[in-house]
């Protein structure tokens, strides 16, 4: 048996035009240099993703309490998955790691900066927020809040999108029960979050009660990381917004 691998079969190349009206259009720089960084990280990384539901009902009250209370200081979700970051950073730092070139080794990093993935009209971007650790959440909502609008508005300079440890991507303000993210090499990990369902579970005498949980979508470098790290980091991301206390 041959140990040659079988080529790939070339792009399909069709005059469209057989079928129907149709009009070319370039790709915008934005979005093909995205679609090359994710080509390039989808055939070089070994993906696997890990979904969870996390149970969120205690937070989700006591964030309603504090907006309720502080009406010019609203809560979000997103800063507090930030801080959760870091924490999850802290207790599992086989996630805040990045590979060499050639997989020989790995570099350890001691800080915490994190990627938040933003929609913007002509493709995809991802701002780092550095020094999460260092920041409170009224800092990291305002960083966060100044940084997406400039992506959407002026765009991004390479160093605004580089560094970053560990990258969040929401979808939960459109939908969704789960998806794959594809990993921000040379990160390790990415975090999705889609939005938040509400189901009713048993409570201890067995009766129906409703609670609110929030699907994660955990896609991970499966050269540096298993499946059961994967497991416990989504498990104390939960944990973590359970005992979460706004300031």
């Amino acid at each position: 048996m041959s140990d040659k691998s079988i080529p790939m079969l070339p792009w399909p190349e069709e005059d469209f035009s057989v079928y129907g009206p149709v009009e070319a259009k370039p790709l915008g720089k934005i979005q093909a240099f995205v679609g090359r960084a994710m080509h390039r990280n989808w055939s070089m990384i070994p993906h696997v993703t890990h979904n969870d539901e996390v149970d969120i009902t205690a937070f989700e009250e006591r964030r309603k309490a504090w907006n309720s209370a502080n009406p010019d200081k609203k809560r979000t979700l997103l800063p507090a998955l930030i801080k959760g970051t870091v924490a999850l950073l802290q207790e599992f730092p086989q996630f805040n790691i990045s590979l060499s070139a050639d997989g020989s080794k790995y570099f350890q990093k001691g800080y915490y900066h994190v990627g938040i993935a933003v929609d913007v009209p002509s493709g995809l971007l991802v701002p780092v927020l550095k020094d999460c650790d260092q920041k409170s959440e009224d800092e990291l909502a305002a960083e966060l809040v100044a940084i997406s609008e400039k992506a959407k508005t002026k765009g991004l300079s390479m160093a605004e999108m580089s560094g970053g440890c560990f990258t969040l991507s929401s979808l939960g303000h459109i939908g969704g029960t789960s998806f794959s993210p594809i990993i921000n090499a040379p990160e390790v990990g990415i975090l999705g979050i889609t939005k938040a369902r509400s189901l009713f579970v048993p409570d201890a005498d067995g009766q129906p009660v409703a609670k609110l949980f929030l699907p994660l979508s955990l896609s991970y470098d499966h050269r540096v990381i298993n499946g059961a790290d994967a497991a416990r980091f989504c498990k104390a991301m939960g944990d973590f917004l359970a005992a979460y206390e706004f300031k």
